[in-house]
């Protein structure tokens, strides 16, 4: 069967938009020029490849296509011998043979966290930060990053396009911090390297329920964070949180490439390794003695998971009282409906959802449908499949990952069989 060039271009483009755009800014030293050059090359891989095929190194591909536009651009600025012979030292056209592969990959990533500091500037409120980060690092979509939010597209739109304006008329340029500047600035890169693993761990939409190459890049990008900033526990905390779930990646999906929720998971799948580095990473960041923050506690909560050998061996009054602590400092009701599920397994489905329907009035998550998954799974849980039935039905029409939906509706099925066995065994 034959590969789909618009399917392997949009995952190459999240993929790689980053890597691209932080060497166009590099070179031209302009975000909007930087984002235009981009999307060119992009327009040009979306007709070359449908008429001519996929090339044999897509990736590599785009960034030449995106590098030769960059180049075409300098080429016509009337200073293009000052800045030709400024390139000579910084974008070599080829790589030396003393550079080692490692090395050229510190480079890229070098530049990606200098897009990411230079885009979570101070002069940016946080969620405009993590929005345009979210939109030029991984190329996300502004319905994508709007669903994170929870807020509408328009809105989001907007946010961005008054983002990059205020970047340009400052003159922001492209560096790595230092001291407070960096410390202002950590925050939002932070957030925004934790909802690109959000993305690729859980698709806001389309057919695939995970995609792991977006979590691989989260992943890459917190280790070479924790690198670079090895004073701050968040920073740790984070790397941790994404080595724990990255763990679990293979064992999220059975051979049908159908969604395993994390009580039927084959915990034999999960990778140890990548258990000892978040195990490490946690270590690191508590050893720093600093208060306790949102990705550290994150991180002790699935350090109970990668401890229990089963579900039913899960502490999970240790989680519930880590939620309570992350309430504290993260008073969100996302974070709230997650402690709803760890105290209806520590106190039973009863107590879970008494939070839950105090949840349904907050106006953020009226459209969440996770809200109504889990308060589903309640209310299955306490035999009110009728009305389980509804909520996971609800659940499936809010969301728009095909395969969150099919997971859905299968329980929806589930509540009609065991209502029908409970009415028959009457």
């Amino acid at each position: 069967m034959p590969v789909d060039p618009s399917t392997t271009l949009e995952a190459v483009w999240e993929l790689e938009s980053g890597r691209v755009i932080a060497t166009l800014l590099r070179m031209v030293r302009d975000l909007d020029i930087a984002e235009e050059l981009a999307q060119d090359a992009l327009l040009s891989a979306w007709d070359k490849w449908r008429s001519q095929g996929l090339p044999e190194h897509p990736a590599g591909w785009l960034m030449t296509a995106a590098k030769n536009r960059a180049i075409d651009h300098l080429r016509r600025q009337t200073v293009y011998g000052e800045i030709r012979q400024s390139l000579s030292h910084q974008t070599p056209d080829r790589t030396p043979a003393s550079q080692t592969e490692e090395a050229a990959d510190a480079q890229i990533d070098d530049d990606v966290l200098r897009l990411m500091f230079t885009v979570c500037h101070p002069l940016l409120s946080p969620d405009s930060r993590v929005a345009l980060a979210l939109r030029l690092v991984n190329g996300l979509s502004v319905a994508k990053i709007a669903r994170a939010y929870l807020v509408p597209e328009t809105t989001l739109a907007q946010r961005i396009t008054r983002a990059k304006r205020t970047l340009k008329s400052a003159r922001v340029r492209l560096e790595l911090p230092e001291g407070a500047e960096r410390e202002a600035q950590l925050a939002s890169v932070l957030e925004a390297i934790y909802l690109i693993f959000n993305e690729g761990y859980t698709a806001t939409s389309g057919p695939q329920w995970m995609r792991p190459t977006l979590c691989q890049e989260a992943l890459r990008l917190a280790r070479s964070l924790a690198g670079l900033v090895t004073t701050d526990s968040e920073v740790f905390g984070l790397a941790a949180l994404m080595e724990f779930q990255a763990s679990r990646l293979s064992a999220r999906m059975d051979s049908a490439g159908e969604a395993v929720l994390l009580a039927e998971q084959n915990r034999a799948l999960w990778d140890p390794l990548l258990i000892r580095r978040g195990f490490t990473c946690l270590e690191q960041a508590f050893g720093l003695q600093q208060p306790v923050g949102m990705y550290c506690l994150q991180a002790a909560i699935a350090a109970c998971h990668a401890r229990a050998s089963t579900w039913e061996t899960t502490d999970w009054e240790e989680i519930t009282a880590l939620y309570d602590a992350l309430l504290q400092i993260h008073p969100t009701p996302v974070v709230a409906l997650n402690r709803a599920v760890a105290v209806s397994l520590s106190e039973g489905p009863q107590a879970g959802l008494e939070i839950v329907d105090d949840l349904r009035n907050e106006p953020q998550l009226s459209t969440y449908h996770l809200l109504y998954s889990v308060r589903g799974d309640l209310l299955q849980k306490l035999g009110r499949h009728a009305e389980a039935r509804q909520e996971f039905l609800h659940a499936a029409a809010l969301t728009r990952n095909e395969q969150e939906q099919s997971l859905m509706q299968r329980r929806a099925t589930e509540c009609i069989e065991q209502e029908t066995a409970g009415r028959n065994f009457n």
